[in-house]
């Protein structure tokens, strides 16, 4: 066993050291939605095709996911308040750099790199603000974590909106700088580090599992992100990294489970409540980040909303789960069985999507949000808090660390899964929609004439020649056609969305039915 000093922090300076890792966390996703809002006014500012921008969000994923897996390994390399702070520090120059670049091929590098850097502060933020806690109060400690994870995708693209209509997208990655230099400073004076009995030679260094990983994840990022805007497997590059991450997972697979000093420890897995946490975040990842994907792209391409105006949509509901966040907290401390407040959000998340599915129409008013999206809110607070602690209650020490970087990174890849599986399956229905509509169209039909004939009227009294009224009719009717078709695809990718949540109900049961699954008090020791 590694000796240290206790880690748990009381009065000011625990409070310092929170809001410290709150902010690192809520700066690493704010980042993964923000830029999204911004990508047209990037391809005419840089002069880059619709398919290059898109690298913008994509390669920031790919450094993201390829990191987190391995955090809790660079922890003890480098000590985790020096591998913090360092991490911060890569994270801020590179936003400097984003917001300088003179190029999109230089922005997409630096957005590696700062995905790199982000991705430390996601999982390490989870353990900073943990450990501080005394372990009657770990789930509270969850809580306020809890709240930067779920709030920072939905804080997105409001704030990338309102700079946007306010200033120019370069701003986007410099509002990072003073955040990240005051999260800079104050790590260095509040943070401590478990101490370490030993670290690892540079020889002993799995080099070749780190690779391995970075091959696998890398792959299946682009795949999920490109794989809808290429075609899927009727695209050469698409399927040529297919075969590379599946050799590249099980090659991954196998060094680490040989290796004698694996970068990513996959014996933790033995563990079968993280192995369920890791599924159901997972799922929770998939429905966090697929609805964040889903409603502002329904209210600005179908409504026909500001970004801005998509944004704060989202804002309620976020708020809500804040709100939440400790009070499930409490609940778990004073020994309220996790399954069942998990069980519940599930539910709750299919009402939300089920509420969705049963609103949408072509012109659906802001008020028709209110209350769903309150509903969303209520579930994802329901959902962390018990996932988490799930997860990480029949761990200790060391454990903790490595369990918090799988679920990090399941949550990560469920978003990306998400958003893929969803662009591919609205694109599938709107074309199903779309032929069903027009075989229902029939011209002889005395209301499609009637439609027809209004419409063309319409036209004609604008000063339109009765030829191109007809024309600009039929047109307008396609039109309508098309906007109908649309929105049933994103009605069954809600009903889908909710169905499965509903599904993975059962899964929640195959966790330990123990006290660790209700809030059981979390051994910090020695993690990293």
């Amino acid at each position: 066993m590694l000796e240290q000093q206790s880690l748990v922090e009381y009065g000011s300076r625990r409070v310092i050291i929170t809001i410290t890792a709150i902010m690192c966390a809520l700066l690493e996703i704010v980042d993964t939605t923000i830029v999204n809002v911004a990508l047209n006014d990037m391809k005419g500012n840089l002069g880059a095709t619709t398919s290059e921008v898109g690298w913008v969000v994509t390669a920031y994923a790919i450094g993201n996911v390829i990191i987190v897996p391995m955090t809790s390994w660079l922890s003890q390399q480098f000590g985790r308040r020096n591998y913090f702070a360092a991490s911060i520090i890569l994270f801020t120059v590179c936003s400097f750099l984003c917001g300088n670049a003179s190029g999109i091929n230089e922005l997409i590098l630096f957005r590696f790199l700062q995905g790199v850097g982000g991705g430390a502060l996601l999982v390490t933020s989870q353990t900073i603000i943990t450990e501080s806690y005394p372990p009657e109060k770990r789930g509270m400690a969850q809580a306020i974590y809890g709240m930067g994870v779920i709030v920072g995708p939905t804080l997105g693209p409001p704030l990338g909106g309102w700079i946007i209509d306010n200033w120019k997208w370069e701003w986007i990655f410099y509002i990072n700088i003073p955040l990240g230099i005051i999260a800079t400073l104050l790590t260095l004076q509040f943070v401590k580090s478990p101490k370490y009995a030993s670290k690892s030679k540079t020889s002993d260094v799995d080099w070749l599992g780190i690779a391995l990983l970075a091959v696998f994840v890398g792959s299946l990022q682009y795949i999920l992100e490109k794989g809808h805007d290429e075609d899927w497997f009727n695209n050469s590059t698409i399927t040529t990294l297919a075969v590379v991450a599946l050799f590249g997972f099980f090659f991954f697979i196998w060094r680490e489970l040989t290796f004698r000093n694996p970068v990513v420890n996959l014996r933790v897995l033995n563990n079968r409540s993280l192995a369920i946490g890791t599924i159901l975040s997972f799922i929770m990842g998939f429905g966090l980040y697929g609805t964040t994907f889903i409603i502002p792209l329904y209210t600005q391409a179908t409504l026909g909303w500001t970004a801005t105006q998509a944004g704060l949509l989202l804002v309620p509901a976020a708020l809500t789960t804040a709100f939440l966040m400790p009070i499930i907290g409490r609940l778990l401390q004073k020994g309220v069985s996790g399954i069942w407040l998990a069980v519940a959000g599930m539910i709750s998340f299919f009402f939300f999507c089920f509420w969705g599915y049963k609103i949408l129409t072509p012109d659906t008013g802001k008020d028709a949000f209110f209350w769903m999206l309150i509903f969303r809110g209520i579930a994802l607070g329901l959902l962390f808090i018990p996932v988490t602690t799930l997860s990480l209650s029949g761990l200790k020490g060391r454990q903790i660390g490595e369990g918090a970087a799988f679920t990090g990174m399941m949550r990560q890849l469920g978003g990306s899964f998400g958003i893929a599986l969803i662009t591919t399956f609205m694109a599938q229905q709107q074309m199903v929609h779309r032929s069903n509509l027009v075989a229902d169209l029939d011209v002889t039909n005395p209301a499609v004439q009637n439609r027809v004939i209004a419409m063309q009227h319409g036209f004609e009294a604008k000063g339109t020649p009765s030829n191109i009224a007809l024309q600009d009719a039929y047109k307008g009717l396609e039109g309508m056609v098309t906007k109908q078709a649309m929105v049933l695809s994103y009605m069954d990718v809600f009903l889908f969305t909710g169905v499965a949540f509903l599904i993975a109900i059962p899964i929640i049961f195959l966790a330990r039915k123990k006290k660790a699954a209700a809030g059981e008090k979390v051994d910090m020791s020695n993690v990293h």
